[in-house]
């Protein structure tokens, strides 16, 4: 079955807030997350050209583009598996061994994107799924080690398999995320990865 569209509703939490967030990928054009904390939305969008977000605790509610420092660390967001066909993509992988996540002894495999931005995803032996994946991104203009943790895959209707729980963690702060609903190959409008002028 070919991936051509990914749409997940889940409820995000941080710091105790809940907000209900939608994510919408098209595979290889793009990416867009967006949550809404009492009324202040949050937006943030990769294409496969550059990206963009609305960030009101950043103290603005118009969209801005991103740097393209953190574009570059964010690009493989348009893919719904960037392992597939990761070369066409200009990306390379490299196994470099395995490494404890937890009590998993998971191998561990660098991408390094057409920007050569890195990222190392951890996979479990057991399962072959993604567990974890951290690199390194910018906020503030500071770099900072993005580490996601993935549990509690289900498989959805059309008989593939997602996470429905992911932890993000920046080290300035957390985030939980609860997949309530996953729609593979939904239609949808490329005119969401535009931004706002």
């Amino acid at each position: 079955m070919q991936i051509t569209s990914l749409y997940i509703e889940s409820t995000t939490e941080v710091m105790g807030n809940q907000a209900p967030t939608k994510t919408y990928i098209v595979n290889g054009k793009g990416y867009r997350n967006e949550s809404d904390f009492g009324g202040q939305r949050f937006v943030q969008v990769i294409t496969d050209k550059g990206g963009w977000m609305i960030n009101p605790f950043g103290g603005s509610g118009n969209a801005a583009a991103i740097p393209d420092d953190q574009f570059h660390a964010s690009a493989e967001a348009v893919y719904i598996d960037p392992f597939l066909d990761y070369a066409a993509n200009g990306a390379r992988v490299e196994l470099q061994g395995q490494e404890k996540v937890g009590d998993v002894n998971a191998y561990k495999i660098k991408l390094t994107n057409k920007y050569n931005s890195d990222m190392f995803f951890y996979f479990d032996p057991a399962t072959w799924y993604i567990i974890q994946t951290v690199n390194q991104s910018q906020s503030n203009g500071q770099p900072v080690t993005v580490t996601v943790t993935y549990a509690d895959y289900q498989k959805t209707d059309a008989g593939l398999v997602f996470p429905s729980k992911t932890h993000l963690d920046t080290g300035q702060f957390a985030l939980d995320m609860t997949a309530n609903k996953t729609e593979v190959n939904k239609v949808i409008d490329l005119s969401i990865f535009d931004m706002p002028k």
